[in-house]
């Protein structure tokens, strides 16, 4: 039997993080986290790019064209859709993660979904590296183990 798990040794990848600009409070904590878990096991600096996009809905487009340029070898999305009086953040975190999914399924490369869903301002911060930890430094682990994954597998036809 075969058996195939991801490393986490990021040594030679090419990461790109794309970041919302809304809720920076939040997110700027989180592209912190994900700076620090990709150093920490591996992945040089300068092989790091981050762009920036206005919010969690542009996400998944800065990430598609990110993937589709065959430069990276995974792609972290981080944002912070926080509930509000309206319904407006079921759409936005339902439309974001659909995005992110078709994205990474359309190109092959890992496209791993850091933007968290709460309900309060506090909870994000929480999550953010405060009592929760950080989730944009577990966003990172999940893109050197799924990159690495990848490479073991065998190769097919499909996407990427």
């Amino acid at each position: 039997m075969t058996s195939y798990e991801g490393r986490l040794r990021g040594d030679g990848m090419r990461i790109a993080v794309v970041c919302s600009r809304f809720n920076g409070l939040v997110t700027e904590r989180l592209l912190a986290g994900a700076r620090d878990g990709l150093a920490r096991h591996g992945v040089d600096e300068a092989s790091i790019e981050v762009a920036w996009a206005p919010g969690a809905m542009e996400l998944p487009l800065v990430a598609r064209q990110l993937a589709a340029t065959g430069e990276f070898d995974g792609i972290i999305t981080l944002g912070a859709v926080i509930r509000g009086a309206t319904d407006h953040y079921q759409h936005v975190a339902t439309q974001c993660a659909a995005g992110v999914q078709r994205a990474q399924l359309d190109t092959g490369v890992p496209i791993v979904f850091g933007v968290l869903t709460t309900d309060t301002i506090e909870q994000a911060i929480e999550r953010a590296g405060a009592k929760a930890g950080n989730k944009g430094f577990d966003a990172a682990l999940t893109a050197i183990e799924m990159v690495d994954l990848l490479r073991q597998l065998p190769k097919g036809g499909g996407a990427g």
